[in-house]
């Protein structure tokens, strides 16, 4: 299989145009989660939608979970703390730039490389130029 890839966003709209885009670009090769919003349907990060996530993106390879904003890093950290020892270290989190990161993660999976790899070009994202000026 390949690393699974979990897109947790204070917004399920934006979480899931993210997998959307990603699925795309690596045509079902890589499993992909969306961790989105609140349980209500309203903005925030739900714990128990990171944890169901991390679960269905997670093929035995490992999943890399990025993040678009501050406390959906804190909600992330306690689902991986949620984890026991074995099942946490398959996880990472990424605090890259969420769509570009997941693309090019996604693109890293596809090719069937390890988690760490997968994880180093997500973060790697953070030096793209998107304008050249």
């Amino acid at each position: 299989m390949a690393v699974g890839l979990v897109i947790v966003s204070h917004s399920a709209r934006l979480a899931e145009g993210v997998v959307e885009l990603a699925a795309q670009m690596t045509h079902g090769a890589v499993r992909l989660a969306a961790a989105g919003g609140m349980d209500d349907g309203g903005i925030g990060t739900s714990l128990a939608r990171v944890t169901q996530a991390i679960a269905s993106a997670d093929s035995g390879d490992g999943v890399v979970a990025l993040i678009d904003l501050g406390s959906a890093a804190l909600i992330a950290e306690m689902a991986l703390e949620s984890l026991d020892a074995e099942q946490r270290a398959h996880v990472r989190l990424s605090g890259g730039p969420l769509v570009e990161g997941a693309i090019l993660a996604a693109v890293e999976a596809s090719v069937g490389s390890p988690l760490d790899e997968v994880l180093a070009t997500a973060e790697s994202a953070r030096s793209l130029e998107k304008l050249k000026r």
